[in-house]
């Protein structure tokens, strides 16, 4: 590891230096958090104590060859960023909350925030940097909630929004020193000068933001680094400029996660030879400056076109009867009507990517149900006959291969794996279309299968 790094980690953790570099040379935790709306966590799995979804594994399993981790049943996710957990049930509960995940991609604290959320409240997820935006994407449309808008800005475009949002949540881009014993890479990349470089970045995205949080709003900010210069001296420097509240996280000491106060601001640490998990900070603020919320008029010309009243039978495919449908390139798109408001003020500021759930392309007159609604977590059951695969047929589906299905009933149908959507057929009698994804398909070769981690536990 580079001399410097060594160096202030011999400053900062001179009681523990030497358990702090070997726990970097030691095998990181295996985890994972589970989807509540489409996924129990099997008995008998040891469960990560600051987040109830989340799960240690005890090896590393092959996650592609798994068919529900491509349908949105589980994310693979490291630990200790789970502890967004216990920061977001200390904020003061309301509905119709609006939340920013400022960076968003690839997606794990978007999902879990989802999974938090009421379906009053709607998820803005966001990611700046264009070539990351479709994994984030992908990995949202996977989770099944149409409670959400992708876009990606930079977050200086949110400065008119001003007062708009009731969380902001800034996993901000730093160092990853809390990568090194899982990426090498970072290793490689780590140097004072990006360090400094990161800090400097980190204030200036809190800077560009701090406007569209409402007074009384809450900002959680985080990194994956050790380092106080992106981490505790960014918090002060905020409190210096902004009247903020730091507000204390409950925790347990079995956890051995470390409280970092000063000046009655309160920080979180998670340190690789204390936990187990990777290196994590995080801080969770009350904004108690600034201006009047964000001002939306309850009734606002949408610049999206409405679903043709001929389509009006789509409106049963799902339980949320408070939904609206609207046209966007031949596709019909759910999407709650109370947030229409919002989404068309966000449209006229931001760069939307996609927002609620894709439910049905048009084509020649009919209607042909999209994957992503086949994984939509308010899906009506009853509207498709269901096939239930084992585990090959399940795969060879998700690599868009023909699979046989023992039904004698013709048409569209939606097949299965354990009880999880995968996605939809259509059946012709001697064979069944396939209409798996061609852009998320599987590409590797299935080799002499194994039973999924789930099934062994």
């Amino acid at each position: 590891m580079p001399e410097d790094f060594l160096k202030r980690i011999r400053s900062q953790f001179a009681a523990d230096f030497e358990r702090f570099i070997q726990s970097i040379d030691q095998p990181a935790a295996i985890s994972l958090r589970t989807n509540p709306r489409k996924f129990n966590i099997p008995d008998n799995c040891l469960q990560i104590p600051w987040c109830e979804t989340g799960i240690f594994l005890n090896e590393r399993p092959s996650y592609t060859l798994d068919p529900l981790l491509h349908s949105g049943a589980y994310y693979v996710q490291e630990a200790s960023s789970m502890f967004l957990e216990q920061a977001f049930h200390q904020m003061e509960h309301s509905n119709n909350r609006i939340v920013l995940d400022l960076c968003a991609a690839p997606g794990g604290k978007s999902t879990h925030l989802l999974s938090l959320l009421g379906n009053s409240d709607l998820l803005v997820a966001n990611e700046v940097i264009r070539s990351r935006v479709s994994v984030l994407d992908e990995n949202i449309r996977k989770w099944g909630h149409q409670n959400v808008v992708v876009c990606s800005n930079d977050p200086a475009d949110f400065s008119d929004l001003e007062g708009l949002f009731d969380l902001i949540l800034v996993d901000a881009p730093c160092s990853g020193e809390g990568l090194f014993r899982r990426d090498a890479t970072a290793i490689n990349h780590w140097s004072v000068d990006n360090t400094n470089m990161c800090s400097t970045r980190q204030r200036r995205i809190l800077s560009d933001i701090w406007p569209s949080l409402k007074t009384g709003g809450y900002l959680i900010y985080s990194t994956c680094t050790f380092n106080p210069a992106e981490n505790e001296e960014n918090l002060k420097w905020l409190a210096e400029n902004n009247e903020v509240e730091s507000i204390r996280i409950p925790l347990q000491e079995s956890w051995g996660t470390e409280e970092i106060e000063s000046e009655g601001l309160f920080g979180y640490r998670f340190l690789p030879h204390q936990v187990k998990g990777e290196g994590f900070f995080l801080t969770l603020i009350r904004k108690k400056d600034g201006t009047d919320s964000y001002s939306i008029p309850k009734k606002i010309k949408s610049r999206f076109e409405k679903m043709p009243k001929q389509y009006a039978e789509i409106r049963n495919w799902l339980n949320t009867p408070d939904s609206e449908f609207f046209v966007k390139n031949e596709f019909l798109i759910a999407f709650p009507e109370n947030k229409i408001p919002v989404l068309s003020a966000l449209s006229e500021q931001l760069r939307i990517i996609s927002f609620g759930i894709p439910m049905a392309q048009f084509k020649n007159n009919d209607l042909l149900p999209e994957h992503t609604f086949a994984l939509s977590v308010d899906r009506n059951p009853s509207i498709f006959e269901t096939i239930e695969l084992d585990l090959r047929d399940a795969l060879l589906y998700q690599k868009k291969e023909e699979i046989r299905i023992s039904s004698t009933v013709k048409g569209w149908m939606l097949v299965q794996y354990q009880g999880v959507p995968l996605g939809f057929v259509k059946n012709l009698g001697n064979r069944a279309n396939n209409y798996f994804p061609k852009e998320w398909r599987i590409r590797m070769a299935l080799p002499e299968l194994q039973e999924p981690w789930y099934k062994g536990i």
